[in-house]
């Protein structure tokens, strides 16, 4: 068990970052593992997006500048997987073409019209939430940035519970999917949302509801992306991954916002 948990550790960080984790075990059994370990990848990107921010902040820049490196960081460590996975999803989704004809224009390298609107339209929301929490201190920007990273990760956990197909019987979608038993991806789901909910206690009174409801809203809105998805191209891709992690943190910075 502590040699599986070794190897899910490392698919999780192997799959979900660039940071120099070699993946040395593949197979259903290490991607249950490790999609259910995402959200710890999420916390490291999320740190060190935080970490830059206020960096930024703290060394004489404003909070546009601080809400851009932080959102350059999760960009930057992932190859812009998730940012292309949104784009490609975007673009399979507009084209209106049945499954099939989706699917392909989804493997295609250029991005399309939907795709490239709805990757503005994405990175101009997570900037301009994270320079409105920025404004209000540091404290409520790097909070927001780590939140927002875990939730994307936590979203990447529930979509590959069992009983949500892949779509395509090759490529990375197709290991991680349907690998995490339903009740473990729910029970790392409530450890998530309450670990969140105490960092957001530090805020003040309102911060640890604050935090739970932007984790729950972030994971409702990748949901909805992802039902639509399986009911749309027939399961899940390596695409639709992308767009569902990419949502669930969009999401969780809207709320964040939002609230009091």
């Amino acid at each position: 068990m502590t040699s599986l948990n070794s190897h899910g550790l490392r698919f999780a960080f192997g799959t979900l970052t660039v940071l120099p984790v070699r993946v040395t075990r593949w197979g259903r059994a290490t991607a249950r593992a490790g999609m259910a370990c995402a959200p710890l990848a999420g916390l490291v990107v999320g740190l060190l997006a935080a970490a830059l921010g206020t960096l930024s902040l703290l060394a004489g820049s404003g909070p546009l500048l601080a809400a851009v490196a932080s959102v350059a960081v999760p960009a930057a460590l992932t190859r812009g997987l998730h940012l292309d996975g949104l784009a490609d999803t975007a673009d399979g989704l507009g084209s209106g073409r049945p499954a099939e004809d989706a699917l392909r224009i989804m493997k295609q390298s250029d991005i399309g019209p939907f795709g490239v609107i709805t990757l503005l339209l994405t990175l101009l929301a997570q900037v301009a939430a994270l320079f409105e929490l920025y404004a209000e201190g540091w404290a409520h920007g790097a909070l927001g940035t780590v939140v927002a990273a875990v939730a994307a990760r936590l979203a990447l956990t529930l979509a590959c519970r069992r009983g949500v197909p892949a779509a395509r019987p090759e490529g990375l979608g197709a290991v991680v999917a349907a690998t995490v038993p339903a009740g473990r991806a729910l029970l790392v789901a409530g450890v998530t949302v309450a670990l969140c909910a105490a960092a957001g206690a530090s805020l003040g009174r309102y911060g640890a509801p604050h935090h739970a409801l932007a984790v729950l809203g972030a994971l409702a809105a990748a949901e909805l992306l992802l039902r639509h998805c399986v009911r749309r191209f027939g399961g899940v891709t390596g695409d639709v991954f992308g767009g569902v992690a990419e949502t669930a943190g969009t999401a969780a910075l809207v709320v964040l916002v939002l609230g009091p």
